[in-house]
């Protein structure tokens, strides 16, 4: 994550956002395109959006509550597979909203889409699958992990 800033601010964003419950697992971030996310053509570089990706999940993990239970516990947020489409360009200053949602969870992992929309097109779609890790036990199972958010929730 070599976007220490952006992510800054997307934990203390949401901190004034609505706390995400209930299986509504969603995040909407407005960006732009920095000089520092552009590659050789002048548009975001392909590799960029995977670590804007990175910033809807901490958002995500922030308004729902794992973000505090994984760094009580010393857990780990761990993206298994990703794949991405890429439709059109986005070009330097370009304004740019990305949205994820959690579609669902099995056993082990965690399965998302990211949407990054320009204007009126689609100009990107992924979709990941990631887990919880605890170092030297393993994955911790999704209902493991909303049970830690719960029992922080009722402290």
């Amino acid at each position: 994550m070599n976007l220490i800033f952006r992510m800054l601010w997307v934990i203390i964003r949401s901190f004034f956002m609505k706390r995400l419950d209930n299986g509504n697992y969603t995040s909407s971030l407005t960006l732009r395109v920095l000089p520092n996310d552009i590659d050789i053509n002048f548009h975001m570089n392909n590799g960029r959006y995977l670590t804007i990706c990175d910033l809807n999940r901490v958002d995500v993990f922030a308004r729902s509550g794992l973000l505090k239970a994984m760094f009580k516990r010393g857990w780990i947020p761990v993206i298994a597979e990703h794949t991405m489409t890429y439709k059109k360009p986005l070009n330097i200053f370009q304004r740019y909203e990305v949205k994820l949602e959690v579609l669902r969870w099995d056993e082990k992992y965690f399965y998302m889409t990211h949407t990054f929309i320009s204007g009126d097109r689609v100009a990107a779609e992924g979709t990941s699958k990631g887990c919880v890790y605890e170092r030297g036990v393993g994955v911790v199972s999704p209902d493991r992990a909303f049970a830690a958010v719960e029992q922080d929730r009722t402290k």
